[in-house]
């Protein structure tokens, strides 16, 4: 009977597998049948390198190079703020705090995880904003540079839970071997352990990365949503996603518009795609 369970629960774990395969196909195929439509009418160098987005203005003016700039300044941004915080936390939680102060940290990373986009971009939109704006004097806080502060503490979960993983991985002789030769806690903590869990903190980092580039409602509320290249981390921008979630809804079903929403639907699983693959590599390279 229990060798008939385990049968049934394994077969059932294949099936998941096998459907969300089948789902990210089915994913792909539509943006590809939707989304290369565009290239009918305009070049696919133009649109990927044209710096000016005006979709419904005549002709359409079709470029992404100030979205795809936005969407990378934001997240170099917030991966510039939330790395050395997370790992900093991972390790933390790993190997200094106390076991009280540890579980009440990890339910709190937990929880920040849970909290959703909308609620923290409107949360950043009534207090970060007005900070920026006052702090730096600029005329208005919408900046990529707060959409980028506000998108780290979203990736920090991933980050944390992934780097701390990474470091309970490492065998506990590799740090007993260091005490025993006469490193201490931080010796051991900075030329032991870090480095044996270097491959894990960089798939953690890359996930990292994964989530905010997919980020959409936070980014929308508070970045000022202007399609220009920026020359700063102190001007409005606007993302992949952003553009999507906002001009979907008011555009016409078959129209350039409509193909070129795709189209930059296309452009962010490609890159989606591609930060999946490099962190897959670092998690086997750690294996």
């Amino acid at each position: 009977m229990r060798k008939f369970k385990e049968s049934i629960i394994e077969k059932l774990i294949i099936v998941c597998g096998l459907a969300s395969i089948f789902f990210v196909i089915l994913i792909l195929l539509f943006l590809l049948k939707e989304g290369l439509s565009v290239f009918k009418t305009a070049g696919f160098v133009d649109f990927i390198l044209g710096r000016k987005w005006y979709p419904i203005s005549e002709p359409a003016q079709l470029g992404i190079l100030p979205l795809i700039i936005g969407s990378l300044l934001v997240t170099f941004g917030a991966v510039v703020i939330s790395v050395p915080i997370g790992v900093a936390c991972a390790v933390f939680i790993a190997e200094v705090a106390p076991s009280r102060i540890k579980e009440l940290l990890k339910a709190t990373v937990e929880l920040l995880s849970a909290i959703p986009s909308v609620v923290l971009g409107f949360v950043g939109m009534v207090t970060l904003v007005p900070w920026i704006k006052n702090i730096f004097h600029l005329p208005t806080g919408l900046t990529a540079f707060s959409g980028s502060i506000m998108l780290a503490f979203m990736a920090m979960p991933t980050i944390v839970s992934i780097a701390e993983d990474a470091l309970y991985s490492v065998p506990k002789t590799y740090k007993e071997g260091a005490l025993a030769l006469g490193a201490t806690h931080w010796q051991a903590i900075y030329r032991v352990m870090l480095p044996a869990a270097s491959s894990g903190i960089l798939a953690a980092v890359m996930l990292g990365i994964g989530r905010v580039i997919g980020e959409t409602m936070a980014v929308m509320m508070i970045t000022g949503n202007a399609a220009v290249i920026p020359t700063s981390l102190f001007q409005p921008v606007r993302t992949l996603t952003a553009t999507i979630a906002a001009e979907m809804g008011e555009t016409v079903v078959g129209s350039e518009h409509y193909f070129a929403l795709f189209a930059i639907g296309i452009v962010l699983f490609i890159i989606s795609f591609l930060i999946n693959v490099t962190a897959d590599l670092f998690l086997h390279k750690k294996r």
